[in-house]
Order: C-alpha cells, then sequence, then structure tokens
C-alpha cells in the first residue's frame, strides 16, 4: 500500500487555512496518514504559483483542491492514492 504525500499550502492571516488545516486534519487522521504544511510567505515561488488559490491541497504533488476542501473529495483522492 502506497502513502501519499499531503502537503497544505497556506498563508498567514488567511481564515479559509485555518478551516483547510482542520478537514486535512480529519481526512488525514482517520486514514492514519500524515501531512505537511507549507507557508507562501517567504517563498516567492509558491507565492507566485499559488497566490489566488490559497490554501492549497497538493497529493503527491499533484492540486487537488483549493479554497474550501471537499473532506470526501479528499477522502476518495487519497484512498485511490493508498490503493496503487
Amino acid at each position: 500500500m502506497a502513502t501519499p504525500r499531503v502537503v497544505l499550502i497556506t498563508k498567514a492571516d488567511c481564515h479559509l487555512c485555518e478551516e483547510a488545516r482542520l478537514a486535512v486534519g480529519r481526512v488525514t487522521a482517520a486514514l492514519g496518514l500524515e501531512w505537511t504544511e507549507e507557508r507562501v510567505d517567504h517563498q516567492p515561488e509558491l507565492r507566485e504559483r499559488y497566490a489566488e488559490e490559497i490554501p492549497v491541497v497538493l497529493v503527491d504533488g499533484v492540486q487537488r483542491d483549493f479554497w474550501k476542501i471537499d473532506e470526501t473529495r479528499l477522502e476518495r483522492v487519497l484512498q485511490r492514492a493508498m490503493a496503487q
């Protein structure tokens, strides 16, 4: 069973980022997975790429959701990634 890499991209003073942290945390915890957070505040390349879409969820480097995180969709994506 594969272990997908889950990354949440956020920025400071972002109310949607707070909600996204909770959503990603719930989904990954239920599946027994870890996740990491990267902030665009001091990473110009990330800020340029995702400026209008923060927060963003990446699974194995592929953007899977942004703004309001759909927990059902994220769980489905992660289950598929784990089955590979």
